[in-house]
């Protein structure tokens, strides 16, 4: 048991197995949604819905397992929100391509970015991105999933004039969703271990009696995969639009990855003085390997999911917390309907709280010194507003890299925040990615 422990990383010195474990489920249990919503979403182009719910499952357990074997970390990957959508709703549905067309893209992209990967490229894209702006991430990404856990919950709703408003407040969801920030938080408070998780637990519970909380009965037997089973497209690989949907799966994989890998270390202390992350290009080969697997199994792009912060709060720090969020995805084969009866309005307490968690780091960043500043402001507020991690980043190193460049500002006083060629050179391709994209 010993062996096994340290092989995951685990140091008995500085982690806990309960700890590790607590952050496993927890983990699982705030992106469990993507169970019920990537079948949902990519069904839209004729996939078969069962077969993708089986592949979304595996696809996750494949990716999370190598996650928590190879580069010995606490984050969970799964088939990734916002990249579905581009599967499903551009690639398949406005672009008018087949399932099998994206597929195929989605299968490309997993072998670049294992090549990627092999050659140390992405480490060298992460370095590239001053230190202060590698700080701002946190901070951003706890606006990030605050702002989507308010939005599950019902708390924050949408509005035509204003975009976004308050939700009922007389809607017994919303209310659910209310109590379960507040028994989360008082928890929280106290110190109770396993805060996030019971307070998931205690609002679901709540939530049977109010008709929030929907139980469908036990699946006995998953669906075959077999109807999406390696289903590739090869004629079209060569083409003009082939290349744009390859390349925007790459920019939004990996700066949603990049964002984070570095933003949930930062907030967990897994960082060097540096900001460099352990084992950063071994968790870049998790993801390029789920991206892979899952192409071949049916599904869209199998990215770090920024969930994997809930199960890090909750005090998981090595590849023992990933591990159980792997078998609790394969026990979801089985148990789907139990694990997709927990409500948006019960996850929410997790994404809210710990989007508070990160705030922290936010006192990193000097906000006297405006030639830093206003980089990591946009790239802080963006992430929320554009209901996006990448362009947060990629909005971010542009601002740093133009604003540099327009006050003749080329040295900080760390030196560490300096701009070089490879900066500058990210901000032209994140340019281009925006003018032709």
């Amino acid at each position: 048991m010993k062996n096994l422990l340290s092989f995951l990383g685990f140091d008995a010195s500085t982690m806990t197995i309960r700890k590790e474990v607590i952050g496993g489920i927890t983990t699982f249990l705030t992106m469990a949604y993507i169970l019920a919503v990537n079948p949902d979403i990519l069904s839209a182009t004729g996939m078969d819905k069962g077969a993708v719910f089986t592949t979304t499952c595996i696809s996750a357990v494949v990716g999370t397992i190598v996650m928590a074997l190879y580069a010995k970390l606490p984050f969970a990957l799964a088939p990734g929100m916002g990249l579905n959508a581009f599967f499903a709703f551009t690639v398949v549905l406005t672009m008018g391509y087949s399932w099998q067309f994206a597929l195929t893209a989605v299968f490309i992209e997993g072998l670049i970015f294992i090549l990627l990967t092999i050659t140390g490229l992405r480490s060298y894209i992460v370095n590239a991105i001053p230190l202060i702006l590698r700080r701002a991430i946190s901070p951003g990404i706890g606006l990030f999933i605050a702002f989507v856990g308010l939005k599950s919950a019902g708390i924050v709703g949408s509005s035509d004039a204003t975009f976004v408003t308050m939700g009922n407040l007389h809607d017994p969801a919303v209310l659910l969703g209310i109590f379960g920030i507040l028994i989360t938080a008082a928890m929280l408070v106290k110190n109770v271990t396993g805060s996030l998780l019971i307070g998931i637990l205690v609002t679901t519970i709540v939530g049977i009696p109010l008709g929030v909380t929907q139980y469908n009965g036990i699946m006995s037997t998953p669906p075959s995969i077999e109807p999406i089973l390696w289903q590739f497209e090869w004629h079209n690989i060569f083409t003009v639009d082939m290349i744009i949907v390859v390349l925007t799966f790459l920019f939004i994989d990996m700066f949603d990855t990049i964002g984070t890998l570095i933003g949930v270390s930062n907030r967990a202390g897994m960082v060097d003085d540096d900001g460099n992350v352990k084992n950063l290009n071994k968790a870049f080969m998790a993801d390029a390997i789920g991206t892979t697997v899952g192409a071949m199994l049916g599904t869209s792009t199998v990215t770090t999911y920024v969930e994997s912060a809930s199960g890090v709060n909750a005090g998981g720090r090595s590849g023992l917390t990933s591990l159980v969020t792997a078998l609790c995805f394969a026990v979801a084969l089985l148990f789907a309907p139990l694990f997709l009866a927990i409500p948006g309005q019960a996850t929410a307490s997790a994404l809210v709280l710990v989007g508070v968690m990160m705030m922290y780091d936010i006192r990193k960043v000097d906000f006297s010194d405006y030639v830093t500043a206003i980089p990591c402001f946009v790239c802080i507020v963006l992430m929320p507003l554009t209901y996006s991690i990448s362009d947060g980043i990629l909005m971010g190193v542009i601002a740093y890299v133009l604003i540099h460049l327009l006050s003749f500002t080329m040295k900080d006083r760390d030196a560490r925040n300096n701009i070089n060629w490879g900066t500058i050179l990210l901000a032209v391709l994140f340019i281009c990615r925006y003018a032709f994209l």
